[in-house]
Protein backbone atom coordinates (compact mmCIF):
# COMPACT_ATOMS: atom_id res chain seq x y z
CA UNK A 1 0.00 0.00 0.00
CA UNK A 2 1.18 3.34 -0.52
CA UNK A 3 2.33 5.83 2.38
CA UNK A 4 3.43 9.00 3.06
CA UNK A 5 5.80 10.36 5.34
CA UNK A 6 4.22 12.13 8.45
CA UNK A 7 5.92 14.39 11.22
CA UNK A 8 4.50 15.40 14.45
CA UNK A 9 6.10 18.42 16.60
CA UNK A 10 5.25 19.95 19.16
CA UNK A 11 6.79 23.40 20.85
CA UNK A 12 9.17 20.80 22.95
CA UNK A 13 9.91 17.85 20.73
CA UNK A 14 9.22 15.62 17.56
CA UNK A 15 6.51 13.46 18.89
CA UNK A 16 6.57 11.33 15.52
CA UNK A 17 8.31 10.79 12.67
CA UNK A 18 7.74 7.68 10.28
CA UNK A 19 5.69 6.01 7.32
CA UNK A 20 1.76 6.17 7.17
CA UNK A 21 -1.06 4.78 5.00
CA UNK A 22 -3.73 7.37 6.46
CA UNK A 23 -4.16 10.58 9.10
CA UNK A 24 -7.41 11.45 10.46
CA UNK A 25 -7.58 14.40 12.70
CA UNK A 26 -10.13 17.07 13.04
CA UNK A 27 -10.08 20.53 11.94
CA UNK A 28 -11.01 23.66 11.82
CA UNK A 29 -14.06 23.26 9.48
CA UNK A 30 -14.41 19.63 10.28
CA UNK A 31 -13.15 15.87 10.10
CA UNK A 32 -10.34 15.27 7.61
CA UNK A 33 -8.29 12.19 6.06
CA UNK A 34 -5.14 12.27 4.39
CA UNK A 35 -4.22 9.43 2.31
CA UNK A 36 -1.22 9.88 -0.61
CA UNK A 37 -1.66 11.65 -3.31
CA UNK A 38 -4.04 14.46 -1.29
CA UNK A 39 -4.07 17.79 -2.58
CA UNK A 40 -1.75 20.21 -0.97
CA UNK A 41 -3.86 21.96 2.39
CA UNK A 42 -3.05 23.89 5.48
CA UNK A 43 -5.67 23.84 8.27
CA UNK A 44 -5.94 24.61 11.59
CA UNK A 45 -6.40 21.21 13.60
CA UNK A 46 -8.82 21.39 16.87
CA UNK A 47 -8.08 19.80 19.85
CA UNK A 48 -8.45 15.76 19.91
CA UNK A 49 -7.17 12.60 18.69
CA UNK A 50 -4.86 11.95 15.59
CA UNK A 51 -5.34 9.01 14.35
CA UNK A 52 -2.43 7.09 12.30
CA UNK A 53 -2.36 4.20 10.24
CA UNK A 54 1.13 3.16 10.08
CA UNK A 55 2.87 1.70 7.49
CA UNK A 56 2.79 -1.98 8.80
CA UNK A 57 -1.25 -1.76 8.93
CA UNK A 58 -1.16 -0.81 12.71
CA UNK A 59 -2.85 1.89 13.85
CA UNK A 60 -1.52 4.67 16.54
CA UNK A 61 -3.60 7.25 18.17
CA UNK A 62 -1.61 11.05 19.38
CA UNK A 63 -3.71 14.09 21.35
CA UNK A 64 -3.34 17.16 19.70
CA UNK A 65 -4.06 20.38 21.79
CA UNK A 66 -4.73 22.32 18.63
CA UNK A 67 -2.29 23.48 15.91
CA UNK A 68 -1.59 23.05 12.22
CA UNK A 69 -1.55 20.34 9.67
CA UNK A 70 0.49 21.04 6.87
CA UNK A 71 0.17 18.42 3.39
CA UNK A 72 2.66 18.67 0.84
CA UNK A 73 3.42 16.03 -1.45
CA UNK A 74 4.87 13.08 0.31
CA UNK A 75 4.85 14.76 3.00
CA UNK A 76 2.23 15.74 5.94
CA UNK A 77 3.21 17.84 9.17
CA UNK A 78 1.47 18.32 12.18
CA UNK A 79 2.40 21.10 13.73
CA UNK A 80 1.02 20.90 17.50
CA UNK A 81 0.92 23.27 20.25
CA UNK A 82 1.19 20.49 22.79
CA UNK A 83 1.38 16.54 21.52
CA UNK A 84 1.62 13.73 22.92
CA UNK A 85 0.82 9.85 22.82
CA UNK A 86 -2.48 8.82 23.68
CA UNK A 87 -0.80 5.76 25.84
CA UNK A 88 0.77 9.34 27.69
CA UNK A 89 -1.93 11.13 28.87
CA UNK A 90 -2.97 11.48 32.58
CA UNK A 91 -6.61 10.76 32.36
CA UNK A 92 -7.36 11.50 36.23
CA UNK A 93 -5.02 14.67 35.52
CA UNK A 94 -7.76 15.52 32.63
CA UNK A 95 -11.01 14.79 34.53
CA UNK A 96 -9.56 16.58 37.37
CA UNK A 97 -8.72 19.76 34.63
CA UNK A 98 -12.85 19.02 33.41
CA UNK A 99 -13.78 19.51 36.61
CA UNK A 100 -12.11 22.81 37.38
CA UNK A 101 -12.88 24.30 34.37
CA UNK A 102 -16.53 23.62 34.71
CA UNK A 103 -16.54 25.12 38.28
CA UNK A 104 -14.06 27.99 37.06
CA UNK A 105 -17.13 28.69 34.47
CA UNK A 106 -19.89 28.14 37.01
CA UNK A 107 -18.79 30.53 39.55
CA UNK A 108 -19.33 33.70 37.04
CA UNK A 109 -16.83 35.52 38.98
CA UNK A 110 -15.48 39.18 37.61
CA UNK A 111 -12.21 38.09 37.83
CA UNK A 112 -13.09 35.08 35.27
CA UNK A 113 -10.97 35.05 32.03
CA UNK A 114 -13.60 32.98 30.35
CA UNK A 115 -11.49 32.14 27.31
CA UNK A 116 -8.88 30.80 29.51
CA UNK A 117 -11.79 28.65 31.40
CA UNK A 118 -13.66 27.43 27.90
CA UNK A 119 -10.07 26.26 26.25
CA UNK A 120 -8.57 24.70 29.52
CA UNK A 121 -12.01 22.62 29.28
CA UNK A 122 -12.33 22.23 25.60
CA UNK A 123 -8.63 20.48 26.22
CA UNK A 124 -9.97 18.52 28.87
CA UNK A 125 -12.51 17.30 26.81
CA UNK A 126 -10.48 16.55 23.61
CA UNK A 127 -8.20 14.34 25.88
CA UNK A 128 -10.77 12.14 26.78
CA UNK A 129 -12.06 11.87 23.70
CA UNK A 130 -8.44 10.84 22.73
CA UNK A 131 -8.65 8.16 25.69
CA UNK A 132 -11.84 6.94 24.38
CA UNK A 133 -10.49 6.25 20.60
CA UNK A 134 -7.80 4.94 22.11
CA UNK A 135 -9.67 2.20 23.90
CA UNK A 136 -11.99 1.43 21.04
CA UNK A 137 -8.77 1.12 19.19
CA UNK A 138 -7.47 -1.94 21.49
CA UNK A 139 -10.85 -3.78 21.37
Amino acid sequence: MATFQCDIVSAETEIFSGRVQQLSATGTIGELGIMPGHAPLLTGIRPGPLRLTLEDGEEDVFFASGGFLEVQPGIVTVLADTALRADDIDEAAAKSAQEHAEKELSDQRADLDLAAAAAALAESLAQQRTLDELRKRRR
